[in-house]
């Protein structure tokens, strides 16, 4: 399974709910052999790990648009820089490129 594959499938919330359900059971085979918890098998980790590209990117698609709600809403590019940690130069140049990769597609 790809990301895009992935992606057109789940929701933030049922990709992340698949990730932490594979991740738990790997985690639990790994730290517990004793108890005959099977390990995940390859394209169970193949599919973690396309969830895990499917949840960065929704993730980061909800954080544009909040990005972008926050901005109509009045908030300045330090405000938000701030709410993310970063710069105010630094989170604009970020929605910048993000915008443009929009456009781009």
């Amino acid at each position: 399974m790809t990301p895009d594959e992935l992606e057109r499938r789940h929701t933030l919330l049922t990709a992340t709910s698949r990730y932490d359900e594979l991740r738990m059971r790997d985690a639990l085979a790994v730290l517990n052999p004793d108890t005959g918890a099977a390990a995940l098998t390859a394209t169970e980790m193949l599919e973690m790990l396309a969830l895990s590209e499917v949840v960065i990117r929704k993730a980061g698609y909800g954080r544009q648009t909040t990005i972008r709600s926050a901005r109509a809403a009045g908030a300045s590019w330090a405000q938000i820089g701030a709410a993310v940690g970063s710069s105010k130069q630094a989170a604009w140049e970020a929605h910048q490129r993000w915008l443009d990769a929009r456009e781009e597609q």
